[in-house]
């Protein structure tokens, strides 16, 4: 539904499960009125100004990325198909692109490309990918009713300090 946004070298990849709805109707991410990833983007030093959907394609030249576990279907993360979700298509990207962070925007992306249903928010490491810090972040998607922006702020402040 949507493109990945990429470039080599990106300070951090964003990963969600799937395009929503309305992200999918207006052809960009995190496009639904309740979402706050663009807010928290801004709030948390990643980007100098507030964006909005429509500037998703500007992110890869702030050090930013944007991609999605499954690509041609949309919906709520309930609403997609267990073989939508592929994984090896996102390691795939990890090793070619070697982003120094990935951040799943969901513990429900997190879970599905580590195939750990144990994840917790916040940083971890993995060995298949040695030196790309991996983060789990709350769901910034206005249906998550036990959002907590604390994960956002220690992503916020890991960036900070790669400069």
């Amino acid at each position: 539904m949507l493109p990945d946004h990429l470039s080599h070298g990106l300070d951090i990849l964003f990963c969600g499960t799937a395009a929503g709805l309305k992200s999918a109707v207006r052809g960009h991410y995190y496009a639904g009125p309740g979402n706050r990833f663009w807010r928290l983007l801004h709030e948390t030093g990643l980007t100098p100004d507030r964006l909005g959907p429509d500037d998703d394609h500007r992110l890869p030249s702030l050090g930013l990325g944007l991609t999605d576990l499954a690509k041609g279907v949309a919906g709520m993360d309930k609403d997609i198909p267990p073989e939508a979700y592929l994984p090896e298509r996102l390691a795939g990207i990890i090793r070619h692109y070697r982003p120094r962070a990935v951040a799943f925007t969901s513990l429900t992306a997190a879970r599905l490309a580590l195939g750990d249903k144990s994840v917790a928010t916040g940083p971890r490491h993995d060995p298949r990918w040695p030196g790309v810090t991996l983060w789990a972040l709350s769901s910034p998607s206005g249906a998550n009713g036990h959002f907590s922006a604390q994960s956002w702020q220690d992503l916020g402040q890991w960036h900070g300090s790669l400069t």
